[in-house]
């Protein structure tokens, strides 16, 4: 066959050995190849602000400011203790969840080589009435009122705020957070649940003077929240009124 179709194509040039020979049976079609969808990665779910109270004075998120007294005016916490392995100058206490926080973050500043201690932690009404009735009779109301709050307006009264120094030279001054220590503790506080309640720039939010040294427990998920979007104020945070000034 193969010779025959040869001989045509030499003699005639017109045939084809295709048209001679059988048509070539097409390949099986592969089956289709099944394929995974790709994983559906779920949302990261939305901060719930209203996870805690604002205004009952046991919550961790509860706001005490200039504008918002705590109710009752001469609250006492019911689980305070005192926090362990933490030189503390005036052996104040603190809530439970805040006193083991503190311990915690202290204990790794100085694990870090820094010098720490807690110089005021919970302060009772009766203590903060002392406090700013003496200030106001050394500076002024006014001038006591930016930096000290008035009885029943004091965050230290809930237990949930510790001061903190390094022993050096910037007690209660603005310069510690230019230390060392005020460093490392501001930039890892929100790692233990604690945000420097009254920042720099803010008074006219918080209503008192820059406080680097006055820290506030809040909790991990809401300080990591803050410092995650860079809202530095309870206030702004929670869209609350700004507290400049008391009501009356």
């Amino acid at each position: 066959m193969i010779a025959v179709c040869a001989m045509t194509v030499f003699v005639a040039g017109l045939a084809s050995c295709a048209q001679e020979q059988p048509a070539p049976t097409p390949a099986p079609t592969p089956p289709p190849v099944e394929t995974e969808a790709p994983p559906t990665v779920a949302p990261e779910p939305e901060f719930d602000r209203s996870a805690h109270s604002l205004d009952d004075p046991m919550s961790i998120w509860v706001v005490s400011n200039k504008l918002r007294p705590l109710d009752p005016i001469d609250f006492e916490a019911s689980d305070l203790v005192m926090p362990e392995g933490i030189d503390n100058e005036f052996s104040q206490p603190l809530r439970e969840p805040a006193a083991r926080a503190a311990e915690a973050m202290l204990g790794a500043a100085a694990a870090e080589g820094l010098p720490v201690r807690i110089i005021s932690a919970y302060r009772d009404h009766a203590t903060q009435s002392t406090l700013y009735t003496s200030y106001v009779g050394r500076d002024g109301q006014a001038a006591a009122d930016t930096y000290s709050a008035r009885p029943g307006h004091s965050e230290h009264q809930t237990g949930l705020v510790i001061d903190i120094d390094d022993y050096g030279g910037c007690y209660l001054a603005a310069c510690f957070g230019d230390t060392p220590t005020g460093a490392w503790l501001a930039e890892h506080a929100a790692e233990y649940g604690f945000i420097i309640r009254y920042p720099a720039g803010k008074e006219s939010v918080t209503g008192f003077m820059p406080e680097p040294w006055h820290f506030r427990y809040v909790g991990p998920e809401l300080a990591l929240e803050m410092r995650e979007t860079g809202v530095t104020t309870l206030e702004e945070f929670f869209g609350l009124p700004a507290a400049p000034d008391y009501a009356g």
